[in-house]
């Protein structure tokens, strides 16, 4: 079992940019897939970006390619999600998730999310 929890959330203006961190707890960090969702208001909640166990496989929505990057550290059990060029759309709850599979989108832990806030 691995605990999640999201930092670096906050207010930024469109074009601006945020780094989000996630960090887990527990001894197998390095075996889980990882991944990042958001749910915006009266929406349902979405997959961003994920990355595999060992670094080599990366996922992203088509909103967000070129602009956001997830990578992760396993020596101090970390998965970060830097977000460029962000507009008010990206305005969600982000929420980290750990799993099986980021190819089969098979997340099983969850974190208790952290607030981005994009004004235009």
């Amino acid at each position: 079992q691995v605990q999640l929890a999201e930092s670096g959330g906050g207010l930024v203006q469109a074009g601006g940019s945020l780094r989000l961190s996630c960090a887990a707890s527990g001894r197998t960090f390095s075996s889980y897939a990882m991944g990042w969702f958001r749910q915006a208001p009266g929406k349902e909640r979405e997959f961003v970006a994920g990355i595999s166990w060992n670094n080599i496989t990366t996922r992203y929505v088509d909103s967000v390619k070129g602009r956001f990057t997830i990578s992760r550290d396993n020596a101090k059990n970390t998965v970060d999600l830097q977000m460029n060029s962000l507009k008010p759309d990206d305005t969600a709850v982000y929420y980290c998730a750990a799993g099986s599979s980021v190819v089969l989108g098979q997340y099983t832990y969850w974190g208790q999310g952290t607030q981005v806030t994009v004004s235009s």
